[in-house]
């Protein structure tokens, strides 16, 4: 799996939220860490469906939805934390990384979905 596709799919989206003004980095909530690693397995799953992987073909479309949510999430994490584009850029990165490496879609990301959809459909997106 590609990790870098992620970056295509959703990271140019982050580029048009607004980082938070300040220096000061606050440590990451639950929340932001939920949203975080929800945003990235949305975009793991969205990437798999664009190139008809039957696992991730399992979840409902990520596509767009999965983006909102992403680029929602982002803005909020740095809002809350101080982080700027490039930190939460990271932070997705590396908890995509981890995810794929704990099993890809019927591993980790299988065990959380669940909730995240529950969390994508009452953020809106």
């Amino acid at each position: 799996m590609p990790i870098a596709s992620l970056a295509l799919l959703f990271l140019p989206a982050l580029a048009a939220a607004q980082p938070a003004p300040g220096p000061a980095v606050k440590p990451l909530s639950l929340e932001s860490r939920t949203a975080l690693r929800c945003s990235a397995a949305f975009a793991l799953v969205a990437d798999g469906q664009a190139r008809s992987d039957k696992d991730a073909l399992a979840y409902p479309a990520l596509g767009q939805r999965g983006r909102e949510f992403f680029v929602r999430a982002s803005a909020r994490v740095m809002d809350d934390t101080g982080m700027d584009r490039d930190a939460v850029a990271a932070a997705l990165m590396t908890e995509a990384q981890r995810l794929w490496a704990a099993g890809g879609f019927t591993g980790e990301i299988d065990q959380i979905m669940p909730s995240c959809l529950l969390l994508l459909d009452t953020s809106g997106a």
